[in-house]
C-alpha cells in the first residue's frame, strides 16, 4: 500500500473508533456481556476455521525461520482456541468497572463530589506473534468501555483476523457497532508507525505487546500515552529456609512451562546457605529437562555440563529453555542482583522462612513479586482478572497485569445547588 492508502486506511479507522468509543462509553453491562458471551460462542463454533488459517500461518513462519519462542507463541490448537472462549467468558462474567463511586464526600458548601470510574477512551494494541491477545484485547477493552484498534504481527495475520471476526459477530449479534473492535487489516509496517505518529486526535492510549524492538519502538515513536514493558527478565531465589522438593517443582515450572512468556523464569539464584544440599538437585533437574544452565564458578562446579555465563546473561531475556544461575550471599544479596540486573517484572522466593520473605516481598522493586510460587502465575487470568493485555511494568497508571481496571481511568462529578464561588 502507498503511504497515501495508510494515511487514509487508518484515518479512517481512527473516526470509526472515536464514535464507537461514545458509544460504548454509554453502552449497559447487560449489552456489553451478551457481545462476548456470543463471541465466545462464534470462537467455538468457528474453531475449525481459526485453526485453519493458524496452520497456513504456522507454516510461512516456519519458512520464514522463526525461533521456537515465536512459534509456540504463534501455535493454536483445539485446547487453547477452547482456552480463548473461555478467557472471553471470564471477562463477561467480571464486574463492571464502568460507573463505580471511587470515592465521594460533601464540602461544608453543600458540594457533593465523587470519583468515578471511566472508559479511557480509544486503546490501540500493537503486538506479535500472539493470536491470543486478538481474543482478549478485544474482550478486555469491550468490557470495559473502550474502543480498541488491533493491530498484530504480520506473522498471525490470518489467524488474528479469524478471531477477530467471531468477535465482530458477537458485537453484531449485541447490536453494537462492530468499529467497537477494529483489527488493522493490512500487514504493512507503515501502519504502526501511523498508529504511533499520527493518531493522536483518534488514540488515546498505546499498549504494546511483543519482543523487545518492538516495545523500544513504542516506546520512542509514540506520541500518545504507552502501557508496556521492555522485558520480562525473572528470577527465581531459593534461600536458605527453602524445602528442596518444593524448590525442585518451583524452579523446574517457572523455567519450562513455558519458555516463551514473559513470566518464565531467566535466572536461578541459590543462597549459599544451602548450596550444598540444594544447587545440584535442581540443576540436574533443569539439565536433564533439556534446559541449558549457564552458571557462576559455584554452579559450574556441581555439574560438568553446565557452561560459564559471562556478565550478559544476567541480563538477558532468553525465552528458550536456557537459564543463568548465581550462588550469592542471602536474601540481601539476591535482592541486590534483582535491582541491578532485572526488568522489574516477576520474582519470586522459595523459603520457609518468613522474615526472608517479607524482606524479599518489601524490597524488590518489580511489578510482581511471589513467595512459594512459580513465576509462571504472571498472568491476569491467574490473578482472577479474565485475561491480560500485557504486564506493565510501568511505575505510574498501571503497573503489573492489565486487565479490565486498568484499562480505565476517572472523572469527578461534582452535584451542588446553586453554590457560587465568593
Amino acid at each position: 500500500m502507498t503511504g497515501q492508502d495508510i494515511a487514509g486506511l487508518m484515518t479512517s479507522i481512527g473516526h470509526a473508533a472515536v464514535g464507537a468509543a461514545q458509544e460504548l462509553a454509554c453502552a449497559r453491562t447487560g449489552q456489553k456481556d451478551a457481545a462476548l458471551h456470543a463471541a465466545a460462542r462464534t470462537l467455538r463454533a468457528r474453531a475449525g476455521e481459526i485453526l485453519a488459517a493458524n496452520a497456513i500461518d504456522m507454516q510461512s513462519a516456519r519458512a520464514a525461520g522463526l525461533g521456537a519462542a515465536m512459534l509456540d507463541r504463534l501455535e493454536l490448537d483445539a485446547g487453547r482456541v477452547e482456552a480463548l472462549a473461555s478467557g472471553v467468558e471470564d471477562v463477561a462474567r467480571l464486574p463492571d468497572p464502568i460507573g463505580t463511586v471511587l470515592a465521594e464526600w460533601t464540602r461544608p458548601n453543600g458540594l457533593r463530589i465523587q470519583r468515578v470510574r471511566v472508559p479511557l477512551g480509544v486503546i490501540g494494541i500493537i503486538y506479535e506473534s500472539r493470536p491470543n491477545v486478538t481474543a482478549d484485547a478485544g474482550a478486555l477493552c469491550l468490557k470495559s468501555g473502550n474502543a480498541s484498534i488491533l493491530r498484530g504481527g504480520s506473522e498471525s495475520h490470518r489467524s488474528s483476523a479469524a478471531i477477530h471476526a467471531c468477535l465482530v459477530a458477537g458485537l453484531l449479534e449485541a447490536g453494537l457497532s462492530p468499529a467497537c473492535i477494529q483489527c488493522v487489516p493490512t500487514t504493512d509496517r507503515a501502519a504502526v508507525g501511523y498508529m504511533l505518529s499520527a493518531m493522536t486526535d483518534s488514540i488515546d492510549v498505546i499498549v504494546p505487546r511483543g519482543g523487545k524492538s518492538l516495545i523500544a519502538r513504542v516506546q520512542q515513536e509514540a506520541r500518545v500515552p504507552v502501557i508496556g514493558h521492555l522485558e520480562g527478565n525473572c528470577h527465581v531465589y531459593v534461600d536458605r529456609g527453602a524445602d528442596l522438593r518444593m524448590a525442585r517443582e518451583i524452579v523446574l515450572n517457572a523455567k519450562l512451562r513455558r519458555t516463551g512468556i514473559c513470566g518464565a523464569a531467566e535466572t536461578l539464584l541459590v543462597d549459599e546457605g544451602c548450596a550444598e544440599t540444594h544447587l545440584g538437585p535442581i540443576v540436574r533437574d533443569l539439565l536433564e529437562a533439556g534446559c541449558e544452565v549457564r552458571g557462576d564458578e559455584a554452579v559450574q562446579r556441581v555439574d560438568a555440563r553446565v557452561r560459564p555465563a559471562t556478565e550478559d546473561d544476567w541480563y538477558t531475556e532468553y525465552l528458550d529453555s536456557i537459564i543463568a544461575a548465581r550462588v550469592v550471599r542471602g536474601v540481601d544479596d539476591a535482592i541486590a542482583h534483582i535491582a541491578r540486573y532485572g526488568s522489574a517484572h516477576t520474582e519470586s522466593i522459595v523459603t520457609g522462612n518468613e522474615v526472608a520473605a517479607e524482606k524479599f516481598l518489601s524490597r524488590v522493586d518489580s511489578a510482581i513479586v511471589l513467595h512459594n510460587a512459580s513465576t509462571q502465575f504472571a498472568d491476569g487470568g491467574q490473578f482472577g482478572m479474565g485475561a491480560e493485555i500485557g504486564i506493565s511494568t510501568d511505575r505510574f497508571h498501571a503497573r503489573g497485569p492489565v486487565g479490565v481496571e486498568q484499562l480505565t481511568s476517572y472523572k469527578y462529578v461534582v452535584r451542588g445547588a446553586g453554590q457560587v464561588r465568593p
